[in-house]
């Protein structure tokens, strides 16, 4: 049996890691009945924390927003994981920049313990990294918006700057967030289309929830969703070619963020792929250095065989 004040902490840890827990739901996790419940909940108003509650069978608690938690305890394990992952988010820019990142980094440094700081610096001395890319980056407090949408289940009002630098504004019910390795997408149903859309995070202006909570029905896989449109739009021109190799292989020779795959049988796989215009999609195919076979368009197919026959052109008769 937990004592008192473990089990105060552990209340208030449960209520800051979701939005809404029931009575009972509670009780299950700390293991006391739903009376004790009930009077831990009046302890930590009594200690000034912000409890708020709904009536009924169904109703529920929920720690309201800027209600301050304990002191942040970590094991050894724990401060060194956290310590590497800002340092990552840092080096990498995932979290839309560095800055914040760093002054966290820093903090946690201050108060590492000497035996995870040695670890640490000796994961320093083994680590090299690749220069940084040149993406545009996401604002921090823009990420944590969109990601705050996204669990909370509201549907919102975005503000988004297309590729052709207009800006819209249109209501939107947040789904996901996924990172590519090279930018964030935000992945949302757009109410007016009715159509599951991804937005690059970059461009993400502004996001306001209205307060009208949504039901997400049959959502899409987000990142199968992310894949697909990152590879073929807003490309004016799609194709799509058969490779002769399995699934793993192709993906080896068209990545997954150029082209998006499918099986055709256990030896040949089907990508579908965007460009510019045939020419220019000629000769990336050509430039991939394999045998396919063009599905469509008739285009793109021309514009390969065209190549093809002026490569063999060039090198009929040359001097060995």
């Amino acid at each position: 049996m937990l004592s008192t004040s473990a089990r105060l902490l552990r209340l208030v840890s449960l209520l800051a890691v979701r939005p809404a827990w029931t009575c009972g739901e509670l009780a299950a996790r700390i293991e006391v009945t739903e009376r004790t419940v009930r009077r831990d909940i009046a302890r930590l108003r009594e200690l000034g924390y912000t409890v708020d509650s709904d009536p009924g069978p169904w109703g529920g608690y929920r720690l309201r927003p800027g209600t301050r938690t304990p002191p942040l305890i970590l094991d050894d394990e724990e401060a060194l994981a956290v310590a590497v992952g800002l340092r990552e988010a840092a080096l990498s820019g995932a979290l839309g920049g560095d800055q914040a990142a760093l002054s966290a980094l820093l903090k946690l440094r201050q108060v590492l313990p000497r035996r995870v700081a040695d670890r640490l610096g000796d994961m320093d001395a083994a680590f090299v990294h690749t220069p940084r890319t040149t993406e545009p980056q996401v604002p921090p407090g823009m990420l944590l918006e969109l990601a705050v949408a996204c669990r909370r289940a509201e549907r919102a009002r975005l503000s988004y700057g297309d590729w052709e630098g207009r800006t819209t504004v249109r209501d939107v019910d947040p789904y996901r967030l996924v990172h590519t390795g090279r930018r964030w997408y935000f992945v949302a149903r757009d109410v007016e289309r009715d159509r599951w859309r991804t937005f690059r995070a970059d461009r993400v202006q502004r996001l306001q929830l209205t307060g009208r909570p949504v039901e997400i029905a049959d959502p899409p896989d987000p990142a199968l969703l992310v894949s697909r449109n990152t590879a073929t739009g807003p490309y004016p021109l799609r194709a799509t070619v058969r490779l002769p190799v399995p699934l793993d292989r192709a993906l080896r020779i068209v990545p997954a963020g150029v082209g998006t795959h499918r099986a055709d049988g256990p030896d040949a796989t089907v990508v579908e792929l965007g460009g510019p215009d045939a020419e220019r999609l000629a000769g990336y195919l050509l430039g991939l250095g394999t045998p396919l076979r063009v599905l469509a368009p008739d285009s793109v197919r021309e514009a390969l065989a065209r190549r093809a026959r002026q490569l063999f052109e060039d090198n009929a008769d040359a001097e060995p």
